[in-house]
């Protein structure tokens, strides 16, 4: 079951859980099936490659693994904060359409 998930890719996120509390990124990749994301320079991992036959060389390669998104909050003005979705009724083409925006919960401020 996957909840809704409001963090979307190119976001400045700061970790608020696990071995990379504190630290900030933008996110890079967002996997909404598994409610995960992958944060720039959080959750270093080495994997291990082996050489290819085109000549390329093996060896040992640092890279971003994926966090569960409930362990990221986004940051407002440098702030981490809450997200919620704000709907306004909005006139196109004569008929009135419902509209979601993203908010900020801490200044009520629309995001995008």
């Amino acid at each position: 079951m996957s909840i809704k998930m409001r963090i979307k890719r190119g976001d400045k996120v700061e970790v608020i859980a696990g071995k990379d509390k504190g630290k900030k990124g933008k996110v890079l990749l967002v996997d909404r099936e598994k409610n995960r994301v992958i944060v720039e320079g959080v959750n270093i991992i080495s994997k291990h490659t082996k050489p290819n036959k085109v000549g390329q060389a093996g060896g040992i390669i640092k890279k971003e693994a994926a966090i569960h998104a409930s362990n990221v909050m986004y940051l407002h003005d440098g702030k981490p904060t809450r997200l919620g979705i704000k709907v306004v009724m909005e006139e196109k083409d004569g008929r009135q359409k419902a509209v979601k925006y993203r908010v900020a919960k801490s200044t009520n401020e629309v995001i995008n």
